[in-house]
C-alpha cells in the first residue's frame, strides 16, 4: 500500500540535478544586508525543482537564494553564522504533514494505554487492560483508556464486553483500535451511553447509531465491538473534560512538538482537533504559542460525526476561528464519508464479495449543504474517503456546494473513479495522500484476493495520478494509524518511490501510481503548506517567506533509492532558528 524510475529517467534527473548545481540560477535577493544566517549546499527550493548553492536569512526569513558568489554579500564577520552543509547531505524546505492525529495519540499517553502493533488478544486481556485498569485507580481517573490494538490480529478472537467486565465492570472502558475506527467497550460505557440497560435490555443496535454499527452477539446483545461513528458516539460520553484537562493538553503540545521537529515537520494539519469533544487543544495551542515555544504551525479540525446536530456543529466550528494566529489555524471541518476498505467499511463500488458495499456516513445532499455553509464562513472541508463511491460522492458535493478557492479537501482516497481525477482537478479540490500505505505484503494481497472486489486487490493508493492530472496534492502520515508503518518524510518518501516498506519487504505494489523523488519532497513541502493556505509564507526556499528548513543526513535526490529512509534531518529549523539537532 511502490514504481522505480527507469535507468532513463533516473540519468535525466542526475543530469539536471548536475547542470543546476553546476550552473545556479540567481533568483530574486532583497536589497544587500547583513544577514543572520548563509547556508551554503545543495539546496532543493521545492520552487520549480530548482536546486541553488546558497541561501541568506535575516530576522527569520529568507532574503537572499541563488548560488555561493551571491550569498557571500550578505555576511558580515562576527556576526553572521555559516553554515556550509556542501556535500554532507541535502538542505531543503522543512515538511509538513497534511493528516495526522498525534494529538490523541500522545494525549493517550497521558491518560492511558498505547498498545502495540504486534500485541496480541491474549496479552491484551491479561496483561494491557489490567495494568491499564492498575494505572487509572491509582490516579483516580474516570476512564479506563487504551489505543492501538490491530484489527486484523483480533478480528478472529475479538474479545468481548463480558471478557473486559471480569476485569474491571465499577469503571467505563474503552480501547481504540490502531486506525481509531472501531473500539472495545465494556457493559458500563453502554449503559452510560444508552446502549443498553444495567438489566441487559437492549436500547440501541446494530446500525442505530447512523453511520457506525454495533455488533450484536449470538445473544441479542451488543458484544462490546463498536464500528465507526457507533465508535465516536459512546465515546462521547466519557467524561471528557476530566479525562484530559487543559494542563495535560499544554503538556502534550511539547511533546507532540519534540516529534515533529525530530521528524523534520514545521506544519502540521491535526485529523480531529475536538476528539475530546470540547476546545481544550485550541486553547492550549494559543496559550503555547504566546509563551514563544511553539516551533510549528498547528492546523486544526472540528470533527461533525453524523450522529451530532449539525448546525449546531457547523456554528461551533465557525466560532473556533477565533483562535486563528500566525502558528495556529482553526480553519477546517473534518467528517468521516466512510470507513476503511481495508477493514470492509470503506465504501465502494462494486461491491464487496461478501455483497455488503461499506459504511456510508452521510448522503451527497448533505454534504453538499454542509459544504455550502462551511464554505460561506470561511471554514475548508476536509472529508475522510477511501472506497471510489464514497471520493466520488465527496467529489459530487464540494463541486456543487463548495467555493474553489475554499481548497476543499479529501483525505486518504484508496480507490478512484478514473473521471473523479479531472474533477478534482477543474475544480480546485485537495487531497492528501496516504503515500504511507503504498505497501502491502504478500500475505495481505492474497487476503484482498477474497475480501476485496477485482483489481482493488492490486490497486491501492494512488498518488502519480494526482500529479498527472494537476491535483493539488500533500503527504500526510495519519499517525498512529497503520502503527507498523514509518511516519518521518524520508521513510514513507522511499515507499512512494519503491512501493516497498523496508521493513516489510516483498514485491512493490501497484508499480504504476510511484512518483518521482521531486513529486514526492514537493508534496512533502510546498504541497502541503497550499493546502494549509501557507505557500505565500512557507513551503519553499524563496526570498521573503520564513526560513523553515532542514539540514538532511543524505542527499534524497541521488542516493540509492533504497536508502532513502535512513535519511534524517541533522537540524530542523524554525523561523530561522535551530529548534532540533541530531
Amino acid at each position: 500500500m511502490y514504481k522505480g524510475l527507469t535507468r532513463r529517467d533516473f540519468i535525466k534527473t542526475a543530469s539536471l540535478a548536475a547542470l543546476a548545481m553546476a550552473v545556479p540560477v540567481e533568483v530574486f535577493a532583497a536589497d544587500k544586508t547583513d544577514a543572520d544566517l548563509v547556508v551554503y549546499g545543495k539546496i532543493f527550493t521545492s520552487e520549480g525543482n530548482k536546486i541553488v548553492e546558497a541561501f541568506a536569512v535575516k530576522d527569520g526569513k529568507f532574503i537572499y537564494v541563488g548560488n555561493k558568489k551571491g550569498a557571500q554579500a550578505f555576511i558580515k564577520k562576527g556576526k553572521t553564522e555559516v553554515i556550509d552543509y556542501t556535500g554532507k547531505g541535502l538542505v531543503m524546505p522543512a515538511c509538513g504533514n497534511g493528516h495526522a492525529h498525534y494529538l490523541s495519540a500522545f494525549a493517550v499517553q497521558s491518560i492511558g494505554t498505547m498498545i502495540g502493533f504486534d500485541d496480541d488478544v491474549n496479552k491484551f486481556l491479561t496483561e494491557i487492560v489490567p495494568s491499564t485498569v492498575k494505572k487509572a485507580r491509582e490516579s483516580g481517573a474516570k476512564a479506563v483508556y487504551g489505543m492501538g490494538w490491530e484489527f486484523e490480529k483480533f478480528k478472529k478472537n475479538m474479545p468481548t464486553r463480558q471478557d473486559l467486565d471480569k476485569i474491571c465492570s465499577d469503571i467505563p472502558m474503552y480501547f481504540a483500535d490502531e486506525e481509531n475506527h472501531k473500539s472495545l467497550v465494556n457493559t458500563l460505557l453502554l449503559v452510560k451511553s444508552g446502549v443498553m440497560k444495567e438489566d441487559g435490555t437492549v436500547l440501541k443496535k446494530g446500525d442505530d447509531i447512523r453511520g457506525g454499527e454495533i455488533v450484536m452477539g449470538d445473544d441479542g446483545t451488543p458484544t462490546g465491538f463498536l464500528k465507526e461513528q457507533a465508535s465516536t458516539y459512546v465515546r462521547s460520553f466519557l467524561n471528557n473534560d476530566n479525562l484530559f484537562t487543559f494542563d495535560m493538553a499544554i503538556a502534550t503540545l511539547s511533546k507532540v512538538q519534540n516529534q515533529l521537529l525530530s521528524e523534520g515537520y514545521t506544519m502540521y494539519l491535526d485529523g480531529y482537533s475536538t476528539y475530546f469533544f470540547n476546545d481544550v487543544y485550541y486553547r492550549a495551542a494559543q496559550q503555547f504559542e504566546k509563551s514563544g515555544d511553539m516551533h510549528f504551525v498547528l492546523g486544526f479540525t472540528y470533527e461533525i460525526d453524523s450522529w451530532m446536530n449539525i448546525d449546531e456543529k457547523l456554528a461551533k466550528a465557525a466560532e473556533a476561528k477565533k483562535f486563528n494566529s500566525s502558528q495556529v489555524k482553526a480553519n477546517w471541518i473534518k467528517l468521516f464519508m466512510d470507513g476503511t476498505v481495508e477493514s470492509g467499511t470503506g465504501f465502494i463500488d462494486p461491491i464487496y464479495p461478501d455483497g455488503h458495499q461499506g459504511i456510508v456516513n452521510w448522503t451527497e445532499e448533505e454534504i453538499t449543504d454542509i459544504t455550502r455553509k462551511a464554505n460561506a464562513n470561511g471554514v475548508t472541508m476536509h472529508i475522510h474517503a477511501l472506497g471510489n463511491a464514497g471520493v466520488n460522492r465527496v467529489v459530487n458535493a464540494y463541486i456543487k456546494g463548495g467555493k474553489a478557492e475554499m481548497r476543499n479537501t479529501v483525505v486518504h482516497l484508496r480507490n478512484v473513479n478514473e473521471p473523479d481525477y479531472k474533477r478534482m482537478a477543474d475544480n480546485n479540490i485537495y487531497v492528501t495522500s496516504g503515500m504511507i500505505w503504498h505497501h502491502t505484503s504478500k500475505e495481505q494481497v492474497e487476503e484482498y484476493k477474497t475480501t476485496l472486489p477485482g483489481k482493488m486487490a492490486y490497486e491501492g493508493y494512488p498518488m502519480k495520478s494526482f500529479f498527472d492530472n494537476g491535483i493539488p496534492v500533500s503527504f500526510h502520515t495519519d499517525f498512529p494509524a497503520l502503527s507498523n508503518s514509518p511516519d518521518d518524510p524520508f521513510g514513507i518518501m522511499e515507499i512512494s518511490l519503491t512501493g516497498v516498506y523496508h521493513a516489510q519487504g516483498g514485491d512493490p505494489w501497484w508499480t504504476e501510481e510511484l512518483v518521482t523523488r521531486e513529486q514526492a519532497l514537493t508534496a512533502l513541502t510546498i504541497g502541503c503548506a497550499r493546502q494549509m493556505f501557507l505557500e505565500n509564507e512557507r513551503g519553499s526556499i524563496k526570498p521573503g517567506k520564513y526560513a523553515d528548513f532542514l539540514l538532511v543526513t543524505k542527499d534524497v535526490l541521488t542516493c540509492p533509492v533504497k536508502e532513502i529512509h535512513t535519511a534524517k534531518p541533522k537540524a530542523t529549523y524554525f523561523e530561522g532558528k535551530k529548534v532540533f539537532s541530531m
